[in-house]
């Protein structure tokens, strides 16, 4: 697949269950994400829509997720499009896939994280997956192109997603040792696996500071279908996927 290596496998790391120290009250972290270019280093790119995470290194107890409990979220089709385009969800998440357009769709995960293909589906009907394992998964239909959004299971609650201005924003985080990482569609997998790094929460110490990410242009638009091929152009005589 000729892009597949662009598409970054996030960096998984094991589920700590220790307790919460007695008094130890939750913390609200802000920070900034820069999308840097190297052709335009003084001048940062949008920064919106990045990914950054808490995973607890002592201290804290993940009590986001019962056991046994399946949280719910959707990610919808309409005007050729998913929305949201990024959604995160705990792992164990059910995620509906409703298609709104008065068209068939198809919906298929096959490059990294949750694998899977919900083959042609028309309007008003809807299908669901379970990630059930934490990781990245990029979104697409193998009908419209255009079509893409990305999935990013977490093992952690503690995260927040970068505003237009890059401001993001952590809460409820309780005081101790963690790993941040961060992650944007257009920045490379191996530039976020360095970036990643220990920082401490306290009642003094609350700022993530700012992450800088190295932007290599848009992964995603250079994505193939599902059978590792060039999309075929559409045709506009065809009534097959597009209903009047």
């Amino acid at each position: 697949m000729r892009n597949v290596r662009y598409l970054p496998a996030v960096c998984l790391f094991a589920r700590f269950c220790l307790a919460i120290p007695a008094g130890a009250e939750a913390v609200t972290l802000a920070g900034r994400v820069e999308l840097i270019h190297p052709a335009t280093a003084r001048k940062p790119s949008q920064s919106a829509n990045a990914v950054v995470w808490l995973t607890p290194a002592a201290g804290v107890r993940n009590t986001s997720i019962m056991p046994g409990e399946r949280r719910h979220f959707r990610l919808i089709r309409q005007g050729k499009r998913f929305g949201p385009h990024i959604l995160v969800v705990p792992v164990t998440s059910v995620v509906e896939f409703p298609n709104f357009d008065p068209f068939f769709h198809n919906v298929f995960s096959l490059f990294e994280g949750k694998r899977f293909d919900l083959g042609l589906y028309e309007a008003g009907t809807t299908h669901a997956v379970s990630f059930d394992q934490p990781g990245i998964s990029y979104i697409f239909c193998n009908i419209h192109p255009e079509m893409s959004a990305v999935v990013v299971a977490l093992e952690t609650p503690y995260y927040g997603i970068s505003d237009r201005s890059g401001d993001v924003v952590i809460r409820n985080a309780p005081p101790g040792e963690y790993r941040l990482q961060a992650w944007h569609d257009r920045c490379p997998p191996e530039a976020v696996r360095r970036l990643a790094r220990e920082i401490t929460v306290s009642a003094e110490q609350h700022s993530l500071g700012t992450v800088r990410l190295p932007e290599s242009g848009d992964l995603i638009e250079r994505h193939q279908n599902k059978y590792c091929k060039d999309y075929i152009p559409p045709n506009p005589l065809g009534t097959l996927y597009e209903q009047p």
